[in-house]
């Protein structure tokens, strides 16, 4: 873990920052980094057959109130939001998409970078990705020093190699203490969670965190793939 950093998180929607690195954000924030938050799309138009940010109103401005408490919760800065169009991304150019990115680590200048996994089911989860690798191009100068991909469940789980290759983690850290405020941050998202037995609920989270403990010998953990690592 990092000591005294900027640590950036960059999801595609709201709720996908807890989701998938809830407890380390956390684990970080109590370890005296400080921990930013941007997501890229609204969350909420896509539900409608066309996109209508003025019929969508109150919905995206709860995801926005739900982000913030989540944040709260987690012990992160308040969110920023791109406004991008919800599972429509992939109508913009990818350009646009990494403007947005680029904008916040030139604003954040962090050390560690967290996003979603690269071969996931949900498309905005892989642009996200690929928007975030071409605006951390690692160019002489550069200063994120790793950028790790996270799972995101209903999303990871949900793809297929045909899709893009699978997750698989190789960095672990341990939230075996962090289960309890991941909980209470997910529950701010309370109208973007399923019951169990549904992939997104919030049972189903922790038992993919206790797996992933076991996975490494702890409690609970949350599993990362390593896009970029540099020690110095």
């Amino acid at each position: 873990m990092a000591s005294g950093k900027d640590i950036l998180i960059v999801a595609a929607h709201p709720d996908d920052e807890v989701l998938g690195v809830g407890g380390t954000a956390a684990r970080h924030a109590d370890e005296g980094d400080k921990v930013h938050v941007l997501i890229l799309a609204e969350g909420s138009t896509s539900r409608g057959e066309q996109r209508d940010s003025n019929a969508h109103s109150e919905a995206i401005d709860a995801l926005k109130q739900a982000a913030r408490a989540a944040a709260e919760c987690l012990g992160t800065e308040p969110p920023r939001f791109a406004g991008l169009p919800d599972n429509r991304m992939d109508q913009l150019d990818l350009l646009d998409i990494i403007k947005h990115v680029e904008a916040a680590v030139n604003e954040v200048d962090p050390a560690i970078i967290y996003t979603h996994h690269g071969g996931d089911l949900n498309l905005d989860h892989r642009l996200t990705h690929q928007a975030v690798l071409t605006a951390c191009r690692p160019v002489p100068g550069a200063r994120v020093e790793a950028i790790y991909a996270f799972e995101t469940i209903s999303a990871s789980e949900w793809s297929t190699p045909e899709i893009g290759r699978p997750f698989t983690p190789c960095h672990f850290v341990d939230v075996s203490g962090y289960l309890e405020r991941k909980r209470k941050a997910l529950e701010c998202y309370h109208q973007e969670m399923r019951p169990f037995p549904h992939s997104r609920s919030i049972e189903n989270v922790e038992h993919l965190a206790r797996f992933r403990g076991g996975c490494v010998g702890v409690e609970a953990a949350e599993g990362f793939s390593v896009c970029r690592q540099l020690r110095f």
